[in-house]
């Protein structure tokens, strides 16, 4: 039969209402005709509650029982939704990282996948079962425990949908899709129906909420058509796949989670957490930082992200003038990709220059080069 892959996020599966509503919405999928693989996150904040714990005995705990820790997270839910799918009459079988074949390299808590066996998957799907796999982990070469870092769930997602062959990988959370910029903070962002992996690699290595950059980017290498949907409605949502658009703004992202760190400490933190260097120092996620680092100083980004909208003259022009006029207020500096004008700013300055931004350039004209 067909296959699918659907990743739940830690909102989608919170307590055991919401658990049993997407046992229900994987039981309707397979009834479908379809098989299914699905990979899941810990319940609700249970990944920040373990973290929290562990600071409560050390103050710099190390990454590799960091790893041990928090990987318990999502085999409690890969155990309990394979009982609920089981209460409702459908075969499952649930599988951890190691068990499903997700192989990594060595760097604890920010691991990457160097290769996807999922030969236990094929061999559950094979007898009719539903596959559920604990996202966010897998096993190193040298058999330790790993876990992937932010957005770690969707990146298990997508090497699993490359390796079986999937015709989609849903990311399933509490929103309908990508949005042209954040709706809490800009009430007048729009759904977007479609997008580029290039432009959506793009957003995510900018702050884009839904989606993760090492999950895009695995689904742009393999060819992996995604789609960005809400766990309580079926269908829908945004899709990613590759395509060549015409020079176009699509969205604007604000990233808040970023720090900056003279050039001279950067012996000080994982290399992984690096974004980018600038006049001032290194760009870090504080994200996956566990633990403090002096001499660190909050910043934020403002991005403008489109089918290369760091590349055609016409396009990029329309973002200088509109970011750096008068009314867009202070830019401590900015920098272009071919798909992504960045700019660097206080953390304060964030929301009102995102606001700015999309109604210059995402309402007043749709995107459209003008």
């Amino acid at each position: 039969m067909p296959l699918v892959v659907q990743k739940y996020g830690g909102s989608s599966v919170a307590d055991l209402p919401r658990l049993r509503a997407v046992a229900e919405r994987v039981a309707r999928t397979r009834a479908r005709g379809l098989d299914v693989v699905v990979v899941v996150s810990a319940m609700g904040n249970t990944t920040n509650e373990l973290l929290a714990l562990a600071r409560q005995v050390s103050a710099r705990p190390g990454r590799r029982e960091l790893d041990m820790l928090v990987s318990v997270g999502e085999r409690i839910t890969m155990a309990l939704l394979a009982m609920a799918l089981q209460e409702l009459g459908v075969p499952a079988r649930s599988f951890t990282g190691s068990q499903s074949g997700i192989l990594t390299d060595s760097d604890h808590a920010n691991a990457r996948v160097v290769e996807v066996r999922p030969d236990r998957v094929r061999a559950a799907l094979a007898e009719g079962q539903v596959a559920i796999v604990a996202g966010f982990q897998g096993m190193s070469l040298d058999r330790e425990v790993t876990t992937l870092g932010r957005g770690g769930s969707d990146t298990t997602a997508v090497v699993l949908a490359a390796a079986l062959g999937a015709e989609e990988c849903e990311i399933c959370s509490d929103v309908d899709g990508v949005y042209s910029a954040d709706p809490r903070s800009v009430p007048e962002a729009r759904r977007l129906d479609g997008l580029s992996t290039d432009e959506a690699l793009a957003l995510a290595r900018n702050g884009a909420k839904v989606l993760y950059e090492e999950a895009v980017a695995w689904a742009q290498k393999a060819g992996v058509r995604l789609r960005a949907s809400a766990t309580r409605e079926e269908g829908g949502g945004t899709v990613i796949a590759p395509a060549s658009p015409a020079p176009r703004l699509v969205a604007v992202t604000a990233d808040t989670q970023l720090g900056v760190l003279p050039v001279a400490r950067l012996a000080s933190l994982p290399a992984a957490c690096v974004r980018a260097g600038g006049p001032e120092g290194l760009l870090v996620d504080l994200r996956n930082l566990h633990g403090s680092v002096p001499e660190l100083v909050p910043t934020a980004t403002v991005a403008v992200v489109g089918a290369r909208a760091g590349q055609d003259p016409a396009v990029l022009g329309r973002v200088l003038a509109a970011a750096l006029g008068d009314e867009a207020g202070p830019i401590r500096d900015w920098r272009v990709t071919p798909d992504a004008v960045v700019f660097r700013v206080d953390p304060d300055r964030a929301s009102p220059l995102e606001r700015h931004l999309h109604a210059t350039l995402i309402t007043a004209s749709g995107g459209a080069v003008r």
